[in-house]
């Protein structure tokens, strides 16, 4: 840095506003600062300015994988939120689903660069009598329910679910059943409450639900089950892949969708608009949900104040041609 002042003929303050894009230099000086880092191949040292002012404008993301829509979508949503706030993100992946694979993704928060911490994971496993989070990271949770703990940003699960079932109902049908995803997850679990309360508060029949895993291999073998019912006219599946397993096994199986049965999906994901019918489905805001993540985040580390909670994303119901009303007997 001394080398460059010297060089462009500067104080060595002028240097760090420039390297720190600070707005208070005049251009023709900040242009001749930038030649002199140019000709001398400097580069600043951000660990250094890290280190120097107790921040590294990192935030870590703690989850278990990539592969289901929702973690993907969100992961990307932070961190093009974070990128916006001049931020990056640190992927922590974590080996395995179990109370000592997320200690040691946390005892990792405390061996890397971070500022914050954002945490996508089930809430059973931040067991709090076990799980100390290293001192000075901020952290918020996604989908989960330990808002009594933790600062927590989820999809507003229940909502969406009731719309869906409602939305069925309403067209005619007199029950809905209801392909879940895997039993430890608390999204596939609030969705299905939500389905099991709307159908006993309108006195209609409660099938049993057939467990998926979020697939639309799962949603195939469940449609497999499902056509050869004939009282089946309506499905809430808790994940768009598993609907559009489930539209191909009621294909091959000859009932056709809607005329025959009906079939609401979870997500909104992108392709969901060209599934043959076009799918009815439950949007999620991923995009508002990453900007969530990232703003609580951030008031943590700098100093504004969470309390621990829940904030809640609305979804909508987005109606296409996969819903009709029942056929008449």
């Amino acid at each position: 840095m001394a080398d460059v002042a010297r060089l462009a003929g500067v104080s060595a303050q002028t240097v760090s506003r420039v390297s720190t894009g600070h707005p208070g230099v005049v251009g023709s000086t900040r242009a001749q600062v930038l030649a002199a880092m140019k000709e001398l191949g400097y580069r600043p040292n951000s660990a250094a300015r890290a280190l120097k002012r107790g921040e590294f404008r990192t935030i870590g993301v703690i989850l278990f994988t990539l592969a289901t829509t929702g973690n993907s979508r969100t992961v990307e949503a932070i961190a093009n939120h974070a990128a916006r706030e001049g931020y990056a993100i640190t992927i922590i992946p974590v080996a395995a689903p179990t109370q000592d694979g997320v200690l040691g993704a946390f005892t990792r928060l405390g061996e890397l660069a971070v500022d914050g911490a954002i945490v996508i994971m089930e809430v059973h496993l931040l067991d709090t009598t076990r799980i100390t989070l290293p001192p000075g990271v901020q952290v918020v949770v996604v989908d989960s329910d330990a808002g009594d703990t933790y600062t927590v940003v989820d999809t507003d699960q229940a909502d969406g679910a009731r719309a869906a079932v409602r939305h069925l109902l309403a067209l005619g049908h007199s029950t809905v059943h209801h392909v879940t995803g895997p039993s430890s997850s608390f999204s596939s679990e609030r969705r299905a409450a939500a389905w099991r309360s709307v159908l006993t508060e309108a006195g209609a029949p409660v099938p049993a639900p057939l467990i998926g895993d979020w697939s639309a291999d799962s949603g195939y073998a469940a449609g497999l089950l499902l056509a050869d019912d004939p009282d089946c006219t309506a499905v809430f599946a808790s994940n768009d892949q598993m609907a559009l397993g489930l539209l191909r096994a009621f294909h091959e199986r000859g009932r056709s969708v809607p005329g025959e049965i009906s079939v609401v999906g979870f997500d909104d994901i992108p392709e969901s608009r060209n599934f043959l019918p076009p799918l009815t489905t439950v949007h999620q805001d991923f995009a508002e949900m990453g900007r969530r993540c990232v703003q609580m985040v951030l008031r943590q580390i700098r100093h504004e104040g969470t309390a621990p909670g829940t904030t809640l994303v609305p979804t909508r119901l987005v109606e296409r041609s996969s819903t009709a009303p029942p056929p008449k007997r």
